[in-house]
C-alpha cells in the first residue's frame, strides 16, 4: 500500500503492508511554511493495523543543529541507517527539530498520538545529503480498533528553533486529550530532597532537622525518597508493593507529616508505581498480574489492564492522602510499564483493556481525578523521559532525570523540558556538591538550573558557613526572580553546544546565563538586565547593541556580597565586565 500526497515544501508517501482499513492521507496549509497532514484510518470490524511509515525527505541545506527531546548530550545527526527514536505516553515525545548554527528553524515536525508507541527519525543520507524522514505506526504490538485519526505538524518557517518548539507546545496543549494538569503555586517553590542526602537510610528525625534548616534557606516543601517503605537499604524494589511505613524508620508517619507542616513545608512522598516485590504482602495476590519479573531489582512489573491491580494502587494513593495529609507524590518509574520485547504472555481473566498504554492512561487519569477530590492542589512529580504531552494532564512537575553531582547534565535536561513543557513545572534534578568544594565551584550547581525549580539534596547541617551563605543567597535570588525564570520568554540559545547561554525576558526585565566563553548581548529593549556569570572563571564581555547610555551596574560575588557598585556609560560596542565566578552583574539602565 502506498499514497502519496504533497505540500509546497514536500512529498510525503504513505507506505505499509495491506490490511482491512480504509486510509485516507489529506494536507492542510495553515500558514506559509505551517503545514498539517491527516492520517485516518477506518474499518467495519475492530482489527489490527499493519505497520504504517509516513516518510518525507528535507534537503540537508543550511543545517548544523538537531534536537529532539531524548538528546541528552549527543547533539549529532543519525544517518538513515541507524536506530529511529521512540516516544509513548512514558518515554520523550515525538517531535523533531532542524536548524542551523544561528538557531533558525529549517524543519520542525511533530505527531499528534502522543501516548500510543511512535517510532521516528529526520537522519541523513549519506548518498544524497538529504535528510530521510519519518513516523512509524503500529511497529509494537496494538490493541484492535475501528477507527484512528493522527496529524503531523510540519514547519519550515524561517524563526527560532525554540519558537517552533513553543508552538508544537501549544499545539499539544490545545488538544482535549492533553489537556495539561493545574499547577499549584507550591510546584513552583524550592524543595528539600533526601534521595542523595540519605538514599534509603531516611528517617523521621533526620528528615525533621534538615526541614528546620531547609525551610529558613527558603525551601518550602520536602520530597521524601525511597526508603521509608522498608529497612533493606540495598537499592532494590523487592518489598515494594504495601506500601507501609517501616516502624524502624518512621513509626508514626501522620505525626512526621504533621511536624513538617509545623515547620511550615508541604510534604511528597516516593512511590514506584508499576513495582510490586517479591517479599511483600501482596505479591501471592498478584503474582499472576504481571508484565514481567526483573530478578536484579528483586520485583515485579504489575500489568494495569487488570482493573483490580489500577484499583490497588490508586487506593494506596488515597489512603496516604486521608491517614497521612499527603501534598503530593513523587510516582516512580513509569516508563517500566512499556517494555513489549520483555513482556510476559497473559494467562489470568479479567482484563479490561488490551493496550498497554490505554491501560495506563486510565490508571494515571483515575488517579489524578482521584486524588484532586481529595486535595485540589495535590502535586504529581515525574521524572524524564516520561514528561511529554500525555504525562501533562497528569502530572505537574518534572524532574530532570538522575544526573547527580553533574551541573552542565542539570543544565541540559532541564532545558530540553522547559522547551517543550508549558506551565507545567519543570523541576532540576536533585542538587547536590562535596562540602570540600571551593564555593564558587559548588554555586555552579545551582546556577546551571536556574531556569528550573531547585531541589537541594545535601546534609544542610554539614555544609561550611561559606556554602551554606551561598545556598541562601542563590534560593533567595532564585525566589526574587522566580517569575522571570519561570514565565518569561526563554531563549536558550546554541543547543548543539548545551546551551552555552540561555536569555529570559518578561515585562521590562531580562536575564542572561553565560555558561562558556561567551560574547553576552544586550539591548535597550529592557530597563535592567541581570548578568549571570555562571562560569569558573572572573569577568565577562558585554555586546552593547543600542547606544544605551548611562546605567547603573551592582556586581556581586557567588554569595551576593557587593564588589562594586557605580555609574557606566554604555555605548555600542564591547564592554567587559569584572563579574567574579559564578557572579552576578545587575544593569539598571
Amino acid at each position: 500500500m502506498n499514497k502519496i500526497i504533497s505540500t509546497d515544501t514536500h512529498t510525503f508517501t504513505l507506505s505499509g503492508a495491506d490490511h482491512p482499513f480504509t486510509v485516507s492521507l489529506s494536507a492542510e496549509k495553515l500558514q506559509e511554511g505551517l503545514d498539517l497532514i491527516t492520517l485516518r484510518l477506518k474499518a467495519d470490524t475492530a482489527s489490527t493495523p499493519a505497520q504504517l511509515t509516513l516518510g518525507w525527505s528535507h534537503p540537508a541545506c543550511d543545517i548544523q543543529g538537531s534536537w529532539h527531546p531524548a538528546q541528552d548530550r549527543n547533539r549529532s545527526f543519525k544517518a538513515d541507517w541507524m536506530r529511529t527514536l521512540r516516544s509513548n505516553a512514558a518515554a520523550s515525545a515525538p517531535v523533531y527539530a532542524l536548524f542551523n548554527s544561528v538557531g533558525r528553524n529549517r524543519l520542525t515536525f511533530a505527531y499528534s498520538d502522543a501516548l500510543n508507541t511512535v517510532y521516528y527519525s529526520g537522519a541523513i543520507s549519506e548518498e544524497t545529503a538529504d535528510f530521510h524522514c519519518k513516523v512509524q505506526l503500529f511497529a509494537e504490538t496494538t490493541a484492535p480498533f475501528q477507527e484512528y485519526e493522527a496529524k503531523l505538524l510540519v514547519d519550515t518557517r524561517d524563526i527560532p528553533y525554540y519558537a517552533c518548539l513553543q508552538g508544537v507546545q501549544e499545539w499539544w496543549s490545545a488538544m482535549p486529550e492533553y489537556r495539561p494538569a493545574f499547577v499549584p503555586a507550591a510546584a513552583r517553590e524550592p524543595m528539600y530532597s533526601t534521595w542523595y542526602s540519605m538514599h534509603q537510610n531516611v528517617t523521621d528525625t533526620q528528615i525533621e532537622e534538615q526541614c528546620r534548616i531547609a525551610k529558613k534557606l527558603g525551601m518550602e516543601a520536602v520530597i521524601v525518597d525511597d526508603g521509608w517503605q522498608t529497612e533493606d537499604n540495598r537499592r532494590g524494589y523487592a518489598y515494594c508493593g504495601d506500601w507501609e511505613t517501616f516502624d524502624g524508620k518512621f513509626p508514626a508517619m501522620k505525626r512526621h507529616v504533621d511536624a513538617v507542616h509545623a515547620i511550615g513545608m508541604k510534604f511528597i512522598l516516593w512511590y514506584s508505581v508499576p513495582f510490586i516485590g517479591k517479599h511483600s504482602k501482596a505479591w501471592g495476590r498478584f503474582q499472576d498480574k504481571i508484565l514481567r519479573f526483573n530478578e536484579s531489582h528483586g520485583a515485579a512489573v504489575l500489568d494495569p489492564r487488570y482493573p483490580d491491580v489500577r484499583e490497588y494502587i490508586i487506593h494506596k494513593y488515597e489512603d496516604a492522602v486521608r491517614e497521612w495529609g499527603l501534598d503530593g507524590f513523587k510516582l516512580d518509574f513509569i516508563d517500566t510499564f512499556y517494555s513489549p520485547e520483555l513482556q510476559l504472555p497473559s494467562t489470568v481473566e479479567g482484563k479490561d483493556y488490551e493496550s498497554i498504554p490505554a491501560a495506563v492512561d486510565r490508571l494515571l487519569t483515575d488517579t489524578i481525578d482521584r486524588l484532586r477530590e481529595l486535595n485540589p492542589e495535590i502535586m504529581i512529580e515525574f521524572r524524564q523521559m516520561y514528561i511529554g504531552p500525555a504525562m501533562r494532564k497528569y502530572g505537574n512537575m518534572f524532574r530532570a532525570s538522575d544526573c547527580p553531582n553533574d551541573s552542565i547534565q542539570n543544565r541540559v535536561r532541564t532545558l530540553d523540558i522547559r522547551l517543550i513543557c508549558g506551565d507545567t513545572a519543570a523541576h532540576a534534578d536533585m542538587i547536590m556538591w562535596h562540602p570540600e568544594e571551593p564555593v564558587e565551584s559548588a554555586a555552579l550547581q545551582l546556577i546551571n538550573c536556574l531556569f528550573a525549580v531547585p531541589q537541594v539534596s545535601v546534609l544542610l547541617d554539614k555544609l561550611p558557613p561559606a556554602h551554606l551563605s551561598m545556598l541562601t543567597y542563590w534560593l533567595s535570588f532564585w525566589k526574587e526572580n522566580r517569575e522571570l525564570l519561570l514565565d518569561g520568554r526563554i531563549e536558550p540559545v546554541h543547543p548543539e553546544l548545551l546551551y552555552p547561554l540561555v536569555r529570559s525576558v518578561k515585562g521590562d526585565r531580562g536575564i542572561i546565563v553565560a555558561h562558556q566563553d561567551i560574547i553576552v548581548p544586550i539591548d535597550a529593549s529592557v530597563s535592567q538586565w541581570i548578568v549571570v556569570n555562571g562560569r569558573r572563571q572572573d569577568g565577562l564581555y558585554l555586546e552593547v547593541s543600542d547606544e544605551i547610555g548611562a546605567a547603573k551596574l551592582v556586581i556581586t560575588d557567588c554569595s551576593g556580597d557587593m564588589v562594586e557598585e557605580l555609574a557606566v556609560l554604555l555605548t555600542s560596542g564591547i564592554h567587559q565586565l569584572a563579574i567574579p565566578a559564578s557572579g552576578v552583574a545587575t544593569i539598571t539602565l
